[in-house]
């Protein structure tokens, strides 16, 4: 959490000068969803146990957060990195689909936790 509210700080007050409208609307995109799913990650840390299922939640929660979050963040500094990084455009719905896993697998593995 502390890492998001920094990116969020670090985007409204440095990178605000710096990025082009559409290139800081994918930061605060980056920053948003990393809030969400630290949270999620948080919620889903209290749940683990021994659940199979819960420990995959939270493994594909926290590449959701790296693949997501950290490309967009890379992505949205483009301009500003002198090395070629579109590539990492096909690293973000991976994170995306990541996290319709964990949040898939959290589903299931509450819901087996209820049935026992």
């Amino acid at each position: 959490m502390a890492l998001a509210v920094v990116a969020g700080a670090f985007g409204a007050h440095t990178l605000k000068s710096m990025l082009q409208p559409a290139s800081l609307q994918a930061w605060q995109t980056a920053v948003l969803y990393h809030f969400v799913h630290t949270l999620g990650l948080l919620f889903l840390l209290r749940l683990v146990g021994t659940s199979a299922l819960m420990r995959w939640s939270v493994r594909l929660m926290a590449v959701g957060l790296i693949c997501f979050s950290g490309s967009l963040y890379l992505l949205a500094c483009k301009d500003l990195i002198a090395v070629r990084i579109d590539f990492l455009g096909l690293i973000t719905p991976l994170g995306g689909i990541a996290w319709i896993g964990a949040w898939i697998c959290a589903a299931l593995g509450i819901k087996s936790a209820q049935m026992q």
